[in-house]
């Protein structure tokens, strides 16, 4: 399939709605290039706050489709996940679609590059799955609308290790909502994906002594952290059938779905990876009926989000912690309120955020 054949499949499968926005976003931007391979496409979901940021994500989807359908709901969570870290920045997101082991280059990075640099500030990339700060480094070769560049250069660096802080402190605001107490030494965490976040995560819970299973689709990494932090490696989707008080997914989303959550025996799910619930009303709501204290993924992962937009107002690393350091207390907010008005931990995430865009546009 062509890529401009997918805006026609999506039509017809009621993502494109009869105004030609996409899921209420305000802009859709399908790029490809025949001389360097480039297929990406960029959604830009809401500009209300400010310019709409979020990292470009490099994956070997099946198809189009399914590229669509990531980037599409990539970019409406970086909305809600600005929004309620009290950040001035919309929401957006970038998938190249390809293997980022052997289809990167610096000549396709750098053509992306110019596809950023033809909305005019409108949307700010940064890195994500796939991506590392020296790819940045070709992208900023061909557009000053980009983040998560190196430190030598001005920027903040690798964000992950500020993404996986804002989870570690997500976490322990959800032990202490559920258990009075938010140590997490002798609690056992199955960290799902062990990429850059995944890592400095496991180093968190190593230094507070939690007991850590760790999974992953690269044996090399599951190796690779065996030998630096006491862990045991649990291969495939057995994990879900584990003894475990926290489930930490890390990886892709849709982890949390009907399957895994019949399966499931953890008390909290507190994790990195993006839209992990399959069915955000469905899943939300099982997690509440099952007793099982489920994180907002867009509060808790916010950490790096929070970090690269410190980098566009002039980057400060203590100022940056500090912030991250408030998703703890952001966190109890949540799930009080999600306790005392009946609702869901993902609804009353979600109000808050919303509640915030729109009294920005009626301002």
């Amino acid at each position: 399939m062509k890529i401009a054949d997918t805006y026609k499949k999506a039509k017809n499968n009621g993502l494109v709605l009869s105004n030609m926005t996409l899921m209420e976003h305000e802009q859709v931007v399908f790029c490809q290039d025949s001389e360097t391979g480039l297929k990406a496409i960029i959604a830009i979901h809401n500009t209300t706050l400010g310019p709409a940021l979020g990292g470009t994500r490099m994956w070997n989807y099946d198809n189009e489709y399914d590229a669509l359908n990531d980037v599409l709901r990539l970019s409406r969570g970086m909305s809600l996940k600005a929004a309620i870290s009290g950040l001035d920045l919309g929401g957006g997101k970038a998938v190249i679609i390809g293997d980022s082991n052997t289809q990167k280059t610096e000549v396709l990075m750098r053509k992306f590059g110019q596809y950023v640099e033809s909305l005019g500030g409108k949307y700010i990339t940064a890195e994500d799955v796939g991506m590392n700060t020296k790819d940045m480094e070709y992208v900023r070769m061909e557009t000053k609308h980009v983040t998560g560049i190196p430190e030598s250069m001005g920027g903040s660096g690798d964000p992950s290790p500020f993404t996986a802080f804002g989870v570690y402190m997500g976490m322990k605001a959800s032990a202490k909502y559920k258990w009075g107490n938010d140590s997490l030494e002798g609690r056992t965490v199955v960290v799902q994906g062990v990429g850059h976040v995944g890592e400095n995560l496991v180093r968190h819970l190593s230094e507070e002594k939690a007991n850590i299973i760790i999974n992953d689709i690269d044996d090399r990494r599951l190796d690779a952290l065996s030998e630096d932090y006491a862990v045991r490696i649990v291969r495939g989707d057995s994990i879900f059938d584990l003894d475990m008080d926290i489930y930490a997914p890390c990886a892709l989303g849709a982890t949390v779905n009907p399957d895994t959550l019949n399966r499931l025996k953890c008390k909290i799910i507190a994790g990195a990876a993006n839209n992990q619930l399959a069915d955000e009303v469905r899943d939300s709501q099982t997690c509440s009926d099952k007793g099982i204290v489920y994180a907002p993924d867009f509060l808790i992962n916010a950490g790096g989000l929070i970090n690269v937009y410190s980098e566009i107002k002039g980057y400060d690393r203590e100022s940056s912690m500090n912030q991250t350091r408030e998703i703890y207390n952001t966190t109890l907010e949540i799930l009080k309120k999600a306790e005392l008005d009946s609702i869901t931990t993902h609804v009353a995430a979600l109000e808050i955020a919303e509640q915030r865009i729109k009294n920005r546009k009626s301002s």
